[in-house]
């Protein structure tokens, strides 16, 4: 039974700042997942509030708004069987300190002592949030 889905990746501005956006989409493309749309963005705090919904009213907010919206992202969105579970894998634990060596925040994340995590990519965690990520970040799709 085929699994084909999309997954909304996003290149954080820690990532797009560290010249990371090639080895980020290159791990999937070289594990053949196919890139279906890219964009180059400048986050604002509505889309933000739309895309983070369920952590506006948390402590920590204020400052992932402030992070994501301190440089560029990169949104892609990458098709495949199971490109959500693999996307996720290779990307590895939230806390680049905790991920994998392998990894993608595992090879390029650390603590860099600010106080909130930035972990250089966001990766949709089900077909659910996937399609509604998708439609935030490429309306026209």
């Amino acid at each position: 039974m085929s699994q084909t889905e999309q997954v909304l990746v996003l290149v954080k501005p820690d990532g797009v700042a560290r010249g990371l956006v090639g080895r980020v989409i290159g791990r999937a493309e070289a594990r053949g997942y196919r890139l279906v749309r890219l964009a180059l963005r400048q986050a604002t705090p509505e889309l933000l509030a739309t895309h983070y919904a369920e952590h506006v009213s948390k402590p920590f907010y204020p400052a992932l708004v402030e992070y994501m919206t301190s440089g560029p992202v990169v949104a892609v969105v990458l098709e495949g069987e199971r490109v959500i579970t693999a996307v996720r894998t290779m990307a590895g634990a939230t806390d680049p300190v905790n991920a994998a060596p392998g990894t993608i925040r595992g090879d390029f994340g650390r603590d860099w002592g600010t106080g909130d995590i930035r972990n250089i990519m966001h990766a949709s965690d089900s077909p659910e949030s996937a399609a509604r990520e998708i439609a935030i970040w490429f309306p026209e799709a």
